[in-house]
């Protein structure tokens, strides 16, 4: 009957506005630094099983295939897209880049992810008390704390995420602190919480901690930030593939309401 036809289309619009709103975060974070592009995937719902395969016929043959109806989609999930986005050169010194894996650990409320939260944006700057933090909203500090002393100069951070700066009446570098960075067995389990930051969750499993250009973990190069991996012409390409998608929907639902409409009218 036409009635499953108008459940699966409203399904289909269902998923297909969720699939733009993903979309349409990407395309508005094109500039974000370190921001990774998520992608909707959707899977089919339930099927009603109208005859059944390998059933014996009147002829005494098996059937070979069945008749199954299927009630519409959903969004499954959403994913993240970890490739590293291109290079930035900026010539802030505090401006960092992972060149390779990692996430940059900071502090955060302790009510949210045991207080640690993970980003790839390095745009860092120094607060009043000259603690590197990051140039989010919230002024997330790195963790573990790295204070530069107000007549400190030359600030350099090595490949390895040595932080350096040359101090008073002194003519050799002075080491201020140690960057460690941190990768995940499943990233796509992530959560975000805005402010270019994840926490971690049962699905991303604890985290691996190390320091940068060691084993697996990628190196720090500084006066560059990573540019957000958002491809525009991808997305809009997607955004006119669901657009589409959307309107041949809107479609079934209409012809599936025509149908309804002549057998209404049969009585006539």
């Amino acid at each position: 009957m036409a009635i499953v036809a108008l459940h699966s289309a409203s399904t289909g619009l269902s998923a297909l506005s969720t699939n733009i709103d993903v979309i349409a975060n990407n395309l508005a974070n094109v500039n974000t630094a370190g921001f990774k592009a998520s992608r909707a995937n959707f899977e089919d719902l339930l099927y009603q099983m109208k005859q059944q395969p390998g059933v014996e016929t009147a002829s005494g043959d098996q059937r070979p295939a069945g008749l199954q109806v299927g009630m519409g989609t959903r969004i499954s999930n959403t994913q993240y897209d970890f490739t590293k986005g291109s290079p930035q050169i900026t010539g802030r010194p505090l401006d960092l880049m992972i060149d390779g894996n990692g996430l940059f650990r900071v502090s955060i409320p302790p009510d949210r992810g045991n207080g640690v939260g993970y980003s790839r944006a390095g745009n860092f700057f120094l607060n009043s008390d000259g603690e590197v933090v990051l140039g989010n909203t919230t002024g997330s500090k790195l963790d573990p704390p790295i204070t530069v002393p107000q007549d400190a100069t030359n600030l350099t951070v090595s490949a390895d995420g040595i932080v350096s700066a040359q101090l008073p009446g002194q003519t050799t570098y002075s080491q201020l602190g140690q960057l460690q960075l941190a990768t995940f067995v499943n990233p796509n389990g992530l959560q975000s919480i805005g402010g270019n930051l994840y926490i971690e969750s049962a699905a991303s499993g604890p985290p691996i901690e190390g320091t940068p250009a060691q084993g697996s973990f990628g190196s720090i190069i500084q006066n560059a930030l990573e540019s957000s991996n958002v491809d525009p012409v991808h997305e809009l390409v997607d955004l006119i593939k669901a657009q589409r998608a959307f309107e041949m929907n809107s479609q079934s639902i209409q012809v599936a309401d025509q149908t309804l409409q002549v057998i209404s009218n049969l009585r006539r």
